[in-house]
């Protein structure tokens, strides 16, 4: 889980557009992110089976 530091630095508008991160809506998590769906592959995992 990303801390609520990262969170809020991702949300700032970066100097060069290159550096924009992708996050899960969730829980925050930049790797494994899933453009289609904005989530993570864990968070993605976890609804799938919800159902």
């Amino acid at each position: 889980m990303a801390t609520a530091a990262q969170i809020a630095k991702s949300k700032k508008k970066p100097k060069y557009s290159t550096r924009k991160v992708n996050r899960c809506w969730r829980c925050g998590r930049k790797h494994g992110y899933m453009r289609d769906f904005d989530l993570c592959r864990i968070c993605f995992r976890e609804l799938a089976n919800r159902g």
